[in-house]
């Protein structure tokens, strides 16, 4: 431990709230130097969808690798790449009815967002960008504009401009329009609102409180976009790839965003790999206009074609995730009857739900004691105070349950430390 205290930049955040040295990881698991086996609920933030050390995944990419396949390639053409893009055109897009162009970013989720903008901004001849409240996006000076957490946006250490911010669905209330408010501001043209390019959402938003868009609202806004002349981006990076139930979080509300990211969980096996998706009459890149050196990490293309046949061939997999969704359901209505007013309620959807607490210093004392009981998991949301359950999408139901008792015991625990401090 002492090296990483020696060593390493003060910026580390996850080995705060896990302060063990890890050494292998296998399935739903992760295990420290001295053998302990500790159950994750957070996923690699949502790249590991698959599991750790998927042995499907893994023969695929150790049988290219024996057979000296192209490592890296750019955005030369290589044959892993062709049978990712026909898998992805054969499993994914056609039968959902979508026709997208696939640019191959730099290999975080952030150079996706920033290539996304600047597309949106080229092709539009425009500048301004709408973003929400409480929205994720990366913490790259493009990425981070439109990002509303205010400790990211501080650390960016220059004006972030460019971004109109929006109500997201439910900001104000149940009962508030705020795509009419939108809709108001864009009409007026004494708002001070430029029309701007495009519209940035996540459908759910991850890192800012598991906080769902209705299909309706989806629906309004992307009515919204075209009646404004705005281009829709869906940052999928991290509820895609199944984490919501189907490939992409969009799905239920049938619209078809102008400009889809997609990273995290792309690649299957934790390997980097982001794209961008948008709508052929959008390309109008000049070569070379955005690029990156590692834009061709063809290992990651390998596992995220051996992802898309053994997971996504059918709908067995959704019907599989969607079981599980209800089992954590169940448990987390169980916990906020228990323990509530402390637990609020349920938020979020399919394999990325969690319990809102009162306070984040609640939700953070949850996650200790959690750890301690041998389960990783995380908070989120504007104060921290959302108890965020991301555990792969292929954990056993065994495993599931398992977890899902020790946030329960956790719950119960830091409920009786506060009940003992309002008594005092």
């Amino acid at each position: 431990m002492k090296i990483f205290q020696q060593m390493e930049s003060e910026v580390r955040s996850y080995s705060r709230s896990f302060p063990v040295v890890f050494h292998q990881a296998k399935g739903s698991y992760l295990y420290d130097e001295e053998g302990k086996a500790y159950l994750d609920f957070l996923a690699g933030a949502g790249s590991l969808n698959y599991g750790h050390n998927n042995p499907l995944l893994k023969k695929a990419l150790m049988d290219y690798i024996e057979q000296d396949g192209i490592a890296h390639g750019l955005d030369m053409h290589t044959q892993a790449k062709a049978k990712f893009l026909t898998r992805f055109r054969d499993l994914i897009l056609t039968p959902r009815e979508l026709n997208y162009r696939v640019q191959f970013t730099g290999p975080t989720g952030a150079n996706a967002v920033e290539a996304a903008l600047k597309i949106a901004r080229k092709v539009k001849g425009r500048g301004n960008v709408i973003a929400f409240t409480n929205g994720f996006h990366g913490v790259s000076l493009g990425a981070v504009a439109a990002t509303g957490n205010e400790h990211h946006r501080g650390g960016a250490g220059v004006p972030l401009s460019n971004i109109e911010r929006m109500p997201f669905c439910g900001y104000h209330g149940r009962d508030a329009d705020t795509l009419k408010m939108m809709d108001k501001l864009l009409g007026d043209p004494s708002s001070g609102v430029d029309v701007p390019a495009a519209v940035i959402v996540e459908v759910v938003q991850g890192e800012g409180g598991l906080n769902v868009a209705a299909d309706s609202w989806l629906q309004g806004l992307q009515k919204l976009c075209r009646k404004h002349d705005m281009l829709l981006i869906v940052d999928d990076i991290q509820a895609g790839c199944g984490r919501t139930g189907t490939f992409f979080s969009f799905e239920s509300s049938g619209i078809k965003p102008d400009i889809v990211t997609l990273s995290k969980s792309l690649s299957g096996f934790g390997l980097p790999f982001s794209v961008v998706l948008l709508h052929p009459a959008l390309d109008r890149w000049l070569p070379g206009e955005h690029n990156g050196t590692f834009r061709g990490n063809n290992h990651a293309f390998v596992t995220a074609t051996a992802a898309l046949e053994v997971y996504w061939s059918d709908e067995h997999f959704t019907q599989e995730i969607n079981a599980k969704a209800a089992i954590i359901k169940q448990y987390f209505t169980a916990i906020i009857e228990s323990y509530s007013p402390p637990a609020l309620r349920i938020k979020g959807l399919g394999l990325m739900q969690g319990v809102e607490c009162i306070n984040g210093e609640i939700a953070a004392a949850i996650c200790r004691h959690a750890f301690e009981r041998g389960l990783i998991i995380e908070t989120a949301g504007n104060q921290g105070q959302v108890v965020k359950c991301f555990c792969p999408l292929t954990i056993g139901e065994e495993d599931l349950r398992k977890g899902l008792k020790i946030i329960d015991m956790s719950f119960a625990a830091v409920m009786r430390e506060f009940s003992q401090l309002r008594s005092a």
